[in-house]
């Protein structure tokens, strides 16, 4: 009984000699034990204390021996080592050979100075896990600890956090058990405590009890309606302590610390890269899985993310409210109006390092170096090829299913391609946006103006296998082969 007692109170009455860890029970001590045995075979006869080392063992025995063989020749005070002998003649000779490089502070014993310097940092490696407060020295957390024991006398059996109330451990002893006792009416799904069911409710109920007093949005939980607020207060309290940049809401701090740790911890199990975010990961896995939960509703194409079908989205409604200084194009997204303005410019900001080839979009560095790497992580289902970018996959997957999702709005004809569509609608406007440099004539395709330019160029690409005759044209040699053909 007063053994299972024990759990209610907290009381741990009996401690480990070796590393002053406590146990309720002597038997789980004497488990305990077993690790500083192996680990430090020497035992001292007196006490049974152990050392891994018999000079260690040594130095301990002069405690119940009672032996100090190290005289102090300024007062006469004795010690059992040397070392520290030389630590308490400092005293006498005044020196204290540590020193502060912040502000000049000498000290005796470098572990001080240690101490000491932790003023200057701000650091206080020593926590408490009750209340979080922080200590620059263990001494200082321990007396703090003092303040839990009297004031929260219910302990975690499992973790040793501490309650003032009994129902506060009941409650979170459910977090090491997985007991959810409370359970939702309508989907069934079940919480720990009543408090998190009746905040649930409300999705199902609808209810909405908190309302901002400037612009009278209405939110479920009242933490929610305090971060809304601080839109309308300008109010950004949590701050990086690396750059200073601030913000409205923790997550939003968290996410942001990672760029300066560089810390990745979600990991894809498909192709190993890694993310800061876990929303950034389900979004990338649907590469590989090719789930599109986004769908139009003016068309058949579906999407991996959102924004991507809020992009596209404007093709139908004919949307582009940004527009180039330079020559007036416009776009839907600022983001392309940005890339584009690159063309303009002729900054090409990214390199790349195995042949130092620059691009304009980090995109196109990315789909670049897989040309270096060899990497083709998207694999067609039909057929097998492979390709370096999902978007080449997509398009190359009309292949199979027949799919023509771009239509001309002139006369109706359907396209797999969005270029090819752009091509054709050329017939109906009539534009010609490639002009020959030699002569000044215009063409509707790029690839017509090539085979223009060899005619200033006299190039003749085209060789026949059979006579050795060049032509201009692929066109012009496979009519010419059909003369070898006929011979035959």
């Amino acid at each position: 009984m007063s053994a299972h007692m024990r759990i209610h109170t907290g009381d741990k009455p009996f401690g480990c000699s070796e590393c002053g860890k406590r146990f309720r029970q002597k038997c789980n001590l004497n488990t305990h034990m077993k690790i500083h045995i192996l680990n430090k075979p020497l035992a001292c006869f007196e006490c049974g204390k152990r050392f891994r080392q018999k000079c260690t063992l040594n130095t301990h025995m002069k405690i119940h021996t009672g032996e100090k063989p190290f005289n102090c020749p300024h007062c006469g005070k004795r010690f059992r080592e040397k070392g520290d002998l030389n630590k308490h003649i400092k005293i006498h000779t005044g020196a204290k050979p540590f020193s502060c490089s912040e502000c000049g502070k000498g000290f005796r014993e470098r572990g001080n100075l240690n101490k000491h310097m932790k003023i200057h940092t701000g650091e206080k490696p020593f926590g408490c896990s009750q209340c979080g407060k922080k200590y620059r020295q263990k001494c200082h957390l321990n007396t703090h600890m003092e303040i839990h024991i009297i004031n929260k006398p219910f302990g975690c059996s499992y973790c040793g956090k501490r309650f003032s109330e009994k129902c506060h451990l009941i409650s979170h002893i459910r977090i090491h058990t997985g007991e959810k006792p409370f359970a939702c009416s309508d989907c069934s799904k079940t919480f720990r405590e009543k408090g998190n069911l009746n905040k649930h409710m409300r999705i199902h109920t609808g209810e909405k009890t908190f309302g901002c007093s400037e612009c009278g949005k209405t939110f479920r939980q009242k933490c929610s309606l305090v971060s809304h607020m601080r839109i309308h207060t300008g109010e950004n309290p949590f701050h990086c302590s690396e750059c200073g940049k601030r913000f409205r809401q923790k997550c939003n701090l968290d996410k942001h610390t990672g760029i300066h740790t560089g810390e990745k911890a979600f990991g894809c199990s498909e192709c190993g890269k890694r993310f800061r975010e876990k929303c950034n990961l389900q979004k990338h896995l649907r590469i590989h899985s090719g789930e599109k939960p986004f769908c139009c509703p003016e068309c058949p194409k579906r999407f991996t993310q959102k924004w991507n079908l809020n992009v596209h989205m404007k093709n139908h409604t004919g949307e582009k409210q940004f527009r180039c200084s330079e020559c007036g194009k416009a776009f839907g997204v600022k983001g392309n109006l940005i890339k584009h303005m690159f063309i303009h410019t002729g900054e090409k900001t990214f390199g790349c390092s195995v042949c130092s080839k620059r691009f304009r979009q980090k995109c196109h560095l990315d789909t670049h170096v897989k040309i270096h790497t060899g990497e083709k992580l998207f694999c067609c289902s039909e057929c097998g090829k492979r390709f370096r970018e999902s978007g080449t996959l997509n398009k190359h997957f009309r292949i199979h299913t027949g799919e023509k999702p771009f239509s001309c709005s002139e006369c109706g004809e359907k396209f797999s391609h969005k270029s090819s569509l752009n091509t054709h609608i050329r017939i109906h406007t009539g534009e010609k946006p490639f002009d020959c440099s030699e002569c000044g004539k215009r063409f509707g395709h790029n690839s017509t103006l090539k085979k223009h330019i060899r005619i200033h160029t006299g190039e003749k690409p085209f060789d026949c296998s059979e006579c050795g005759k060049s032509f201009r044209h692929k066109s012009s040699l496979n009519k010419h082969l059909k003369i070898h053909t006929r011979d035959l």
